[in-house]
């Protein structure tokens, strides 16, 4: 059964620093792609990082690239979201997904809509 668990969200003033994990289990982590999304009240999901299987630099939404950095651990089967420089408009429920079944073996193969499987998300607040 696949299970992605997000952890490390909170509260945090402006200009603040958070580092956001997700551990995976019940596939094989290492085969496919990893990303971050995040939900605030009132919006729709947006993509905010993509790291690929195959290696290359990860992909970064406008609004939170030189800020966030995504990275993984796959001896842990765990993605990491680095975020510094947070702003009030971060302020979101963050969800880790996995591109199961998308096979990437080229640069930036894999995209927004080919994640799949989801967790259930962690609060990131920030205040201003």
């Amino acid at each position: 059964q696949v299970q992605l668990v997000e952890s490390g969200g909170g509260s945090v003033q402006a200009g603040g620093s958070l580092r956001l994990s997700c551990a995976a289990s019940g596939y094989s982590y290492s085969s496919y792609c990893m990303a971050w999304f995040r939900q605030a009240p009132g919006k729709e999901r947006e993509g905010v990082a993509i790291i690929y299987t195959s290696g290359g630099r990860p992909y970064y939404a406008d609004s939170v690239k030189g800020r966030f950095t995504i990275s993984q651990d796959n001896a842990k089967n765990t993605v990491y979201l680095q975020m510094n420089g947070l702003k009030p408009e971060d302020t979101a429920m963050y969800y880790c997904a996995t591109a199961l079944g998308v096979l990437c073996s080229g640069v930036n193969c894999c995209a927004w809509p080919d994640f799949n499987y989801w967790g259930q998300g962690t609060q990131v607040t920030v205040s201003s």
